[in-house]
């Protein structure tokens, strides 16, 4: 049912086309169906499936192009429809209805494509490594961090991401030390990327006897996933790679083998670990898709802060930087500190609705 608000005015509908032609010059729809002709073609020439790596890839760009172009054109002819189901509805009760009703639509595909403007970085449109580390604050922190994971990987499966967890270190008493996820999908690193930082907790702790106020804290590191593994040298003298047996609080956690690799990169101390394949070669391998991961990770954030160092600016590019708050005692309430976006209901956002602090955070971001 359309409401007041929902009924189109002829500045709203200009501001929709205003918005089209805009997106338009993004999108390249043109220019975008040329690739997808010459995707077509090399996979229609022979000998195209013999490399199945290439093949793989060439054949996801070409899903993803059409399934952009598609978006862009439906979209496009909705807006064209706009105009003379107006001039209907001026006599028509049950047009109008039907009109504001395809405007919301129109303006939410529009936010949808318009999104995709944000993600400008170099590995944005691939898949992303998520790691959640409990931080600060003992028994609270690591069921704090656990709390965190379910929260992502919630948000991942709203967003139509596959999530695949590849370990997770139990705590003493409750909750995680530390658990990782790989989320494939379109811009799934460009999206987790705008949760990296601190995320603090502030609660009534259920493991005090006195009831207290406590405060909590999870980390998150975001970092591309790879595949051209030649991108990053690693030193094999620079590795300390150690096995043990996996072990799990079962459920959600990972206790599939008795192969699990830890592998520590001395240089750096950055650690992973995989245990989820079913070979302890095959979770070596993981687990070295991971470090390079990091390591690339860790290298892109250098180079912005050397950026930043230029340009005499102060900016908060490091995974330890806070970024949002959850207070659930005495009231409830989740701010992002980067951008002053707040929501009252915390429990939706634990439940994985975090798409309005995302897209606040990479809309300030594009504007810098």
């Amino acid at each position: 049912m359309a409401t007041a608000a929902d009924t189109p005015t002829p500045q709203r509908l200009a501001a929709i086309r205003a918005q089209l032609a805009l997106l338009a010059e993004h999108v390249e729809p043109d220019a975008l169906q040329e690739r997808i002709a010459g995707l077509e073609g090399e996979m229609g020439a022979p000998g195209f499936w013999d490399d199945q790596e290439r093949a793989a890839k060439t054949s996801a760009e070409h899903t993803r192009a059409s399934r952009r172009l598609k978006s862009f054109r439906d979209l496009e002819r909705d807006v064209e429809d706009l105009d003379g189901l107006a001039e209907l509805a001026e006599e028509d009760p049950e047009l109008a209805e039907e009109l504001g009703q395809q405007v919301v639509s129109v303006e939410e595909r529009l936010a949808e494509l318009e999104e995709q403007r944000l993600f400008s970085g170099r590995y944005d449109a691939g898949d992303a490594l998520v790691t959640v580390n409990a931080g600060a604050g003992g028994t609270d922190a690591q069921d704090w961090a656990e709390m965190v994971l379910r929260m992502l990987l919630r948000w991942a499966e709203r967003r139509g991401f596959q999530a695949e967890l590849l370990e997770a270190s139990p705590g003493e008493e409750a909750g995680i030390k530390s658990a990782t996820f790989r989320a494939s999908g379109e811009n799934a690193y460009g999206l987790f990327n705008a949760e990296q930082g601190v995320h603090r907790l502030v609660r009534i702790s259920p493991f005090d006897a006195q009831s207290r106020r406590q405060t909590a804290f999870a980390g998150v590191e975001v970092a591309p996933v790879i595949e051209d593994t030649g991108e990053v040298e690693v030193d094999a003298d620079d590795l300390q790679i150690d096995t043990y047996r996996a072990s799990g609080a079962g459920g959600q956690h990972v206790n599939k083998t008795d192969s699990a690799v830890r592998i520590t990169h001395r240089p750096t101390g950055i650690v992973v670990q995989c245990q989820n394949e079913r070979s302890q070669s095959a979770n070596k391998d993981t687990a070295m898709k991971m470090l390079r991961a990091k390591l690339l990770e860790r290298q892109e954030r250098e180079r912005q802060e050397e950026i930043a160092r230029e340009k005499g600016e102060a900016q908060d590019v490091g995974w330890g930087s806070q970024i949002r708050s959850y207070v659930l005692h005495p009231y409830t309430m989740v701010k992002d500190h980067r951008t002053d976006e707040e929501v009252g209901d915390a429990q939706r956002v634990l439940d994985g609705d975090l798409d309005g602090f995302v897209r606040s955070y990479l809309l300030k971001a594009a504007a810098r």
